[in-house]
């Protein structure tokens, strides 16, 4: 008995922009298997419709990464994507190549800058000389190590992440959700003789950036959770050298502030964030909440059950600064 299909509408964005000043969509329908992958459609429509579409993939078994684009405005590997519940939720597919990097032509993108920040967090050890690795032999790592990777090791470089990501749109400054979860499995590596150095640099050049919108966790085909590896870094970075600028200033600021009196003193914040000359960079910004808001400038009352505060957070130390 044959497979029911559906009829599945395509809008498919095309531009080229060696022949075109503006982007325009294609629709293409066709009849299919509710579970065809998205990419199996458009290398149908290429095939048979048009054999002008240009897309990106390779091995289509969801390992390579070559095929991720924007399907239904979600970034997604177009080979893991069936097509039944994109028809069932959106009425089509709408399909666009990937965001935050310049289009080549059609679906493909240039991956340039994705790179770019790929290298420059120095993807690779960086051995002590002092303990050089065993001329010969494996070097082990006990299952303790091992587990400290987290899901790093599954990362297939697709940049579904750094297409999702607003900080990288926003920002051309922030290494973007992959670098930095590749920089993480580095930094907790034993074998790498330059974690500190790592963490360090890290800081001030973009770690602070992120929106922490977990937007880059959501798109990741791998369950990577590049904001969850993003957050341990920051962690890292203050216990390395406390707060070096406005981002880790403001993460410490607002921990004492919450372990004091268990509510947020605005004012004070402020204060540690930019310090008392910054603050006054800040003093526009500063009226124009007090209008709305005028009890900010009001130190807050320590809160009832705040000592059960002070417990909780003295074992969550006790628990961070334990040897893993």
């Amino acid at each position: 008995m044959a497979a029911s299909t559906v009829a599945a509408n395509f809008d498919v964005f095309r531009f080229d922009p060696a022949r075109q000043v503006q982007p325009r969509y294609q629709r293409y329908t066709l009849e299919l298997a509710p579970h065809t992958p998205v990419l199996t459609a458009l290398l149908r429509i290429r095939a048979e419709i048009d054999p002008s579409l240009t897309l990106r993939y390779s091995c289509r078994s969801a390992i390579c990464g070559s095929c991720a684009m924007q399907i239904n405005s979600k970034s997604r590997l177009a080979c893991q994507t069936p097509i039944g519940p994109e028809v069932e939720r959106h009425g089509r597919v709408v399909v666009e190549p990937m965001r935050n990097q310049p289009v080549l032509r059609d679906l493909v993108v240039d991956q340039a800058s994705f790179w770019a920040q790929y290298d420059r967090i120095e993807p690779h050890l960086k051995l002590d000389p002092a303990h050089p690795m065993p001329e010969g032999r494996t070097t082990s790592m006990t299952p303790e190590e091992v587990d400290r990777f987290k899901e790093t090791p599954r990362c297939i470089a697709c940049a579904a992440c750094f297409s999702a990501c607003p900080a990288v749109e926003a920002d051309p400054a922030f290494p973007g959700p992959m670098a930095l979860a590749k920089l993480y499995r580095f930094v907790v590596d034993p074998r790498d003789g330059a974690t500190q150095d790592r963490l360090v640099r890290i800081q001030p050049n973009g770690l602070w950036l992120c929106l922490r919108c977990h937007l880059c966790t959501e798109a990741c085909p791998k369950d990577v959770r590049p904001s969850e590896r993003i957050r341990d870094l920051k962690e890292m970075a203050i216990a390395v050298q406390g707060g070096t600028e406005h981002g880790s200033k403001h993460a410490i600021g607002f921990k004492d502030n919450i372990v004091d009196l268990g509510l947020l003193n605005e004012m004070k914040l402020v204060r540690q964030t930019f310090g008392v000359g910054g603050m006054l960079g800040q003093l526009p910004q500063g009226l124009k909440i007090w209008r709305k808001k005028p009890e900010v400038i009001r130190k807050p009352h320590r809160i009832e059950g705040a000592d059960e505060l002070e417990k909780i957070y003295a074992e969550l130390d006790k628990r961070s600064e334990t040897p893993k």
